[in-house]
């Protein structure tokens, strides 16, 4: 095979899961703060896990659709994408893979915030270029509501839970690569933009003075839309320069579903018609990892992202970590939703 080749990675399955418990934003709050999170967030519901389920779930629940997707039962690796793992150890991706009837796979969990999908993407492809695996299943899974402080009006109407998953292969001899040039990047001077104080090593417990408050997510409003902006557009300019590609040859922006305004503000930096931005926060709200995978199910499921078009993919999150990643869309791909 040559060695360009080997380089090349389709995209062959897209799923996506999201728990039945749908939580609007009257279940939350006053009519008042309704209207302000509608008008200025973009989000009127989202969906939230029961008692006894968590991240693991709903990753293999997304992933069960994505190699259905796919057509296949297995795959060489998994990698799944996540915040909000179910314990500190172990990593969830060893048992979502024995639940997808995969013991034996190599199996890891990525933290990179909501860039954590397209972080995976990534590995996903550098394993398939090294010729360690042919195959790798990459999930972004959330339950972000069992990691926010429902007293907290900045983050408790904002995030929801869900999962999102995708089969990456091996490009065939003469086969069309999906995948072209990606960048992503990491500042982590803003480490305590976007945090859960307390719970790892640095702080086991909770400060007694803060009442519990730091076993919670804390998020730094200004400084993340500022820097989201910032960072998804720079990162898009040079992730289509590096396709060579110009902002007028995308044909779609598929943008981490943080917030309508950081959508918005993105879309305008760039000078990028919003029609071409397919969203779902109202729906789903910001489920971090899984923003962008359940994106892309949702638009290819419904017709905003059709074959051949030029896609391209950006996401920002804590670290603060951002990616973005070019592709053209394969034929026949289904997502199973």
């Amino acid at each position: 095979m040559a060695e360009e080749q080997k380089m090349n990675t389709v995209l062959v399955g897209l799923g996506c899961w999201l728990p039945p418990t749908v939580v609007t934003n009257a279940d939350l709050m006053s009519p008042v703060m309704d209207d302000f999170v509608r008008r200025r967030i973009g989000i009127a519901r989202r969906h939230r896990v029961s008692d006894g389920e968590a991240t693991v779930h709903l990753a293999t629940e997304a992933g069960a659709r994505a190699l259905a997707s796919a057509g296949a039962s297995r795959v060489d690796a998994l990698i799944l994408a996540t915040t909000t793992p179910d314990r500190l150890c172990p990593a969830g991706a060893p048992e979502v893979a024995s639940r997808l009837g995969m013991t034996g796979a190599p199996a890891f969990d990525l933290n990179a915030g909501c860039s954590g999908f397209l972080y995976g993407c990534e590995l996903a492809r550098g394993l398939i270029a090294a010729g360690t695996a042919r195959t790798v299943l990459v999930i972004g899974a959330e339950s972000s509501s069992t990691m926010i402080n429902p007293q907290d009006s900045s983050t408790a109407p904002i995030f929801g839970d869900g999962a999102g998953a995708a089969v990456l292969r091996r490009a065939e001899p003469g086969e069309f690569p999906t995948f072209g040039p990606s960048v992503w990047g990491s500042d982590g001077t803003f480490a305590d933009a976007i945090a859960i104080p307390a719970g790892g090593s640095r702080r086991r417990t909770p400060a007694p003075d803060l009442g519990g408050a730091d076993a919670y997510l804390h998020l730094r409003g200004a400084e993340v839309v500022r820097n989201a902006v910032k960072r998804m557009s720079a990162a898009a300019i040079a992730a289509a320069e590096a396709a060579r590609w110009s902002l007028e040859d995308v044909d779609v922006l598929v943008a981490h579903q943080a917030n309508a305004a950081i959508t918005q503000a993105v879309a305008a930096t760039l000078s990028f018609p919003a029609a071409r931005m397919p969203t779902n926060i109202e729906h789903v709200g910001n489920t971090a990892a899984a923003s962008v995978p359940i994106l892309l199910a949702h638009a290819a499921s419904d017709g905003a992202i059709k074959s051949d078009q030029r896609v391209l993919m950006v996401a920002f999150g804590s670290g603060l970590s951002w990616a973005a990643a070019t592709a053209t869309w394969p034929h026949a791909l289904t997502p199973h939703l």
